[in-house]
């Protein structure tokens, strides 16, 4: 991956902007009028405190730029709408350039509701017929039995900041081998967390489990109280990894880069509680990086919020097929294919083994017909993702 130099640095001065809050609170606190000693300089401890409290609060990763800005204006913007210059130049690409605070409230009904599909289309002129298996018949997509935390698997939607407005996707708490029983992992398409090739990261990327699990039709959900549309909360993105191919490769429209279309972020509580996101759903899956071939899988159940027409995203669904074989880019791997209805905003959404204890695939691509999904097969550089982000405190 490339770097951006200098436009990254810049960006990086405004991301400080949120450490530099209480720092400068408490100095115009202790700097009244009537304060003698106005023009001291504080001691280093008594400067670091407040920065480290608000770090810890917004859930800031332990390392950040040492140069402040001089000014609050980058944090209002950030708080109004997560940062809408989407500037190409200063679009933060790289790995280690992911960075989302903790933003209380930011994602409320209405904003939630505001969100659409991310979706991404694909025609027959992009498909390789090399080794695809003739096009499936249609599934239709099959309502999840609710309550979704008593009956369906650990799948939530997740929502962004998008250069398009507000987007949602889909996505899976995952097992974490470095944290048994305690895991922060969700699985969902690079897609829904980075641009590709054309832009960076996403901005205020947060996972709602479960969301509305009484299957709430969308009149009734703008009513509903908190613990109706979030059972188990908001989870705000603190660490994600995507594959380099997705990053260098990856677009909007077609199949570019959807064979390793694959994200994985590690997740913290909007409340700032201790128990994490695997407690506190009560679920998760393994997720299975041996690719094994379509013969030896009986059946891929994906599951997923669609949103786009005839669907609402209000609700989870689900399609079960026998997977297919679906080439989109003859130096990449074959990826996995099911029939399905599902449209935009189920991407991302996890893909199960017929015993739904192994997530095999992710949702990535769909034709405009919304007949069929497609999604990569896991291998190693989706086990790359899975470790880095695992390794990430």
């Amino acid at each position: 991956m490339s770097s951006i130099g200098s436009s990254v640095r810049r960006h990086r001065r405004a991301l400080a902007a949120v450490a530099a809050v209480a720092a400068l609170a408490v100095t115009a606190t202790a700097c009244g009028p009537e304060d003698e000693n106005a023009d001291a300089k504080p001691s280093d401890g008594a400067a670091q405190q407040p920065k480290d409290d608000l770090k810890e609060d917004l859930g800031l990763p332990d390392k950040l730029p040492k140069d402040l800005p001089d000014s609050l204006k980058d944090l209002d913007k950030w708080k109004d709408g997560g940062w809408k210059n989407w500037d190409k130049e200063d679009w933060l690409r790289e790995a280690q350039d992911f960075i989302n605070p903790i933003i209380d409230d930011y994602w409320d009904q209405d904003r939630m509701d505001d969100a659409e599909e991310n979706e991404r289309d694909v025609d027959d002129s992009d498909i390789d017929q090399g080794v695809t298996d003739p096009t499936p018949d249609p599934v239709d997509a099959a309502a999840v039995a609710n309550p979704y935390t008593d009956n369906a698997p650990p799948v939530g939607k997740i929502f962004m900041e998008t250069p398009k407005g507000s987007m949602v996707c889909s996505g899976t708490v995952i097992k974490d081998p470095e944290n048994p029983g305690k895991s922060n992992l969700v699985a969902t398409a690079g897609h829904c967390v980075h641009a590709g090739k054309e832009g960076g990261w996403f901005r205020n990327v947060v996972f709602v489990p479960h969301f509305n699990s009484k299957g709430l039709p969308a009149a009734q959900l703008e009513q509903a109280p908190k613990k109706d549309v979030a059972p188990h909360g908001l989870w705000w993105a603190k660490h994600a990894r995507t594959t380099d191919h997705w990053i260098d490769s990856g677009a909007t429209q077609g199949g570019s880069g959807a064979p390793q279309d694959f994200a994985v972020l590690k997740v913290q509580p909007e409340d700032k509680g201790a128990t994490s996101l695997e407690e506190t759903v009560g679920k998760s899956v393994k997720p299975n990086f041996q690719t094994p071939g379509v013969k030896n899988i009986p059946t891929l159940a994906a599951h997923g919020y669609p949103a786009a027409p005839p669907f609402t995203g209000e609700k989870m669904y689900s399609c079960k097929d026998k997977p297919g074989r679906l080439s989109l880019d003859t130096a990449q791997p074959t990826m996995y294919r099911i029939g399905c209805t599902m449209t935009g905003g189920s991407s991302g959404g996890g893909w199960f083994s017929d015993d739904g204890k192994e997530l095999l695939s992710v949702t990535s691509v769909g034709p405009v017909t919304a007949t069929w999904l497609a999604g990569p097969a896991l291998g190693k550089e989706a086990k790359s993702v899975y470790d880095a982000v695992g390794d990430l405190s």
